[in-house]
């Protein structure tokens, strides 16, 4: 949703106007960045708000569950299986759809890759549909690969290592490296699924940028979708403090705090640790993290999504791990300034999950 918005604000500065098609509490995120941009650009293109109705009782879900935020939130709720009516329930917009672009004769509809569906309907008004992936190439190109030629099928155990076939760099990996699901399963399906729309869509735009992977946007062109324009990286288009500050939710730190940490480290010192919002670790694995952060030497900011109720020990905060990293150490719980820290010089390398 984040570069959904950043996306909007690029097309406003070309000319276009974009209209943001969300659900109730999503829409919140939106609000008042999107009032904010329309105020202080006001020769360009206003983006505006569509809000769909999004029954989440009647589709199954608990009410209040719109995004996977909700679901990794909630310890008690088996994940797969609410992601799994998520999954379903995105179908609940398909009329919707097509009536708003019935009286809206839009030019173009942009639609994530979760809404495979969104390329028949699109084709049936004659409107070109666009997939969007918040992924780099590299990711998309490993998954193509793998997906095509199963080589993880192929070893003798899942710890041996095998190269990728055809994809550039001669990348290796193991089988206990590999996502990919079951094509039987519900997911597996609809994996299949958004894959055969994106093939049949207009077009793939992708938050990337052609000198930082060459090898995989050209793999990409030739041999994984037919049309694909880098429009990346599209956190640049938040220039002010507030931009870059309030991309997202609320930061769980004072954001001058955070700069004033960082202000006073060398420039290209600083590991930044951020494994993204979906991403599970349980503490043997968080423990672990710790442990190498502290023996690297190196100064570091770890955001970490895990954390106690109030009052209640940490289990996985190894014992005076903060004591003895205080001053080389910035552990961030919960939502952080992501684009002001990665724009910062002091740091010099940054731990992600490819996403």
């Amino acid at each position: 949703m984040i570069p959904t918005l950043d996306m909007a604000k690029l097309f406003a500065t070309k000319g276009a106007k974009s209209t943001i098609l969300t659900t109730p509490l999503n829409s919140i995120l939106f609000e008042k960045p999107i009032k904010s941009f329309n105020h202080n650009n006001p020769k360009l293109e206003n983006i505006t708000i569509k809000i769909l109705n999004f029954p989440c009782t009647e589709l199954g879900l608990p009410q209040g569950c719109e995004n996977t935020d909700f679901i990794f939130s909630c310890p008690d709720l088996s994940k797969d299986d609410l992601t799994d009516k998520l999954i379903l329930a995105m179908n609940c917009f398909e009329e919707q759809l097509k009536q708003l672009i019935k009286t809206k004769k839009p030019d173009c509809l942009v639609a994530n890759m979760f809404v495979p569906w969104a390329t028949k309907v699109a084709e049936k008004f004659n409107v070109p549909r666009l997939v969007f992936h918040g992924t780099g190439y590299f990711s998309l190109c490993a998954s193509h690969c793998l997906r095509l030629h199963k080589p993880y099928k192929k070893v003798a155990s899942s710890c041996e290592p095998f190269v990728i076939p055809d994809l550039p760099g001669d990348i290796v990996i193991t089988e206990e490296q590999v996502v990919e699901k079951e094509e039987e399963s519900l997911m597996g399906k609809f994996i299949k699924e958004f894959r055969d729309s994106e093939r049949n869509s207009f077009g793939v735009l992708v938050n990337s940028f052609y000198e930082l992977e060459p090898a995989y946007s050209d793999f990409f062109k030739s041999s994984v979708a037919r049309r694909a324009w880098n429009i990346g990286p599209l956190s640049l288009g938040n220039r002010e403090f507030k931009e870059k500050a309030g991309r997202g939710k609320k930061a769980s730190i004072d954001e001058h705090e955070c700069l004033k940490w960082l202000d006073s480290k060398r420039c290209d010192s600083v590991i930044y640790v951020s494994f993204g919002t979906l991403t599970s670790f349980n503490n043997e694995q968080l423990i672990e993290i710790a442990s190498v952060l502290e023996m690297s030497g190196y100064d570091f900011v770890w955001v970490v999504k895990k954390n106690g109720s109030q009052g209640e020990k940490e289990e996985w905060v190894p014992e005076e791990f903060e004591e003895r990293t205080k001053g080389k150490g910035l552990i961030i719980r919960g939502w952080a300034p992501q684009v002001l820290i990665l724009d910062h010089q002091a740091i010099g390398g940054f731990l992600t999950h490819c996403g």
